[in-house]
């Protein structure tokens, strides 16, 4: 059956992305499901669909972080499988674990590829956005499995928002500021960044036509907020009026928000991981890849 049929797809939110799961069902036309979440007293995970799903086509939408998030996903998963549905969709908004995508040390486990090998199991098609490494989509090697970007979003977001210039935060990520800054109708550029360690990193200066102009700062993760806020020092000494700090997965790790919120103007994310900051959905994009999909192989 083609995922087009949006009057019989059924949406099945985890707890940590039911906003994306709303926005998610406006943009397709299908159905919320009920789902029940809750916690025994010894913190394992309970979940139930109280919907019938019996040869509907399915979407689960859970990301996957933290830990305890990952759990849920797979429990979701599970009790999805069991009310017999014509096909599975899996939406994972933000992939944990991507920054593991190789063995670095004997012994160790590739992470992404365990995480995938585990959701490919219960899935008929897998989605994901931005995710870190791109290798990771080649890892589900049994089922379809796609990245779909934030970019366009954001780009309309800033460009409402009345952004003149788009950064990186260093070089590598320079083609997704060209993405956003398409959008918006801006130049874009990028800053030169060097880490020290796992957590400090040092800004070379470069000069920016950033005096007097509204800047965006983009990344795909923003975890600790160390990048940021040294790329924003470096704004307001070349007299920048007004920087605003933009991801697609705001992790914001070790109190990064109230350091984002000293260093920039405005600080924004999007929906993939839901939090005081998301202003953007990447529902349309997530939508457009489920709509796409012309066949969905039948749920086994």
């Amino acid at each position: 059956m083609s995922l087009s049929a949006a009057d019989s797809m059924h949406i099945v939110g985890g707890s940590t992305s039911r906003k994306l799961a709303g926005e998610l069902s406006q943009s397709i036309g299908g159905s919320i499901s009920e789902v029940e979440v809750s916690r025994f007293p010894d913190d394992e995970c309970y979940v139930r669909i109280h919907d019938r799903l019996e040869g509907e086509n399915v979407v689960v939408v859970q990301t996957a972080w933290p830990d305890t998030s990952i759990v849920e996903l797979m429990l979701l998963l599970d009790a999805v499988r069991d009310l017999n549905p014509s096909s599975v969709t899996t939406v994972v908004p933000y992939f944990g674990y991507a920054r593991q995508d190789k063995r670095f040390n004997e012994g160790e486990p590739i992470s992404a590829r365990a995480l995938a090998r585990m959701i490919q199991s219960q899935s008929d098609k897998f989605i994901t956005v931005d995710v870190h490494a791109p290798s990771v989509i080649d890892w589900f090697d049994r089922i379809p499995a796609q990245n779909v970007s934030a970019h366009a979003e954001i780009g309309k977001f800033l460009k409402r928002s009345g952004v003149e210039m788009v950064l990186s935060p260093d070089e590598g990520r320079w083609e997704n500021a060209k993405r956003v800054a398409k959008v918006v109708e801006c130049e874009a550029d990028f800053l030169v960044k060097e880490r020290v360690n796992g957590e400090t990193v040092r800004m070379a200066p470069k000069s920016l036509d950033s005096a007097g102009r509204k800047v965006a700062i983009v990344d795909d993760i923003i975890s600790t907020g160390g990048t940021i806020v040294k790329a924003s020092e470096q704004l307001r000494k070349q007299g920048a009026a007004r920087i605003i700090a933009v991801c697609t997965h705001g992790v914001f790790a070790s109190n990064a928000i109230p350091r984002l919120k000293a260093a920039c103007d405005e600080v924004h994310s999007t929906d993939t991981i839901e939090n005081p900051t998301t202003a953007i959905t990447v529902a349309p994009e997530v939508a457009r890849a489920i709509t796409d999909a012309a066949e969905t192989p039948k749920a086994t």
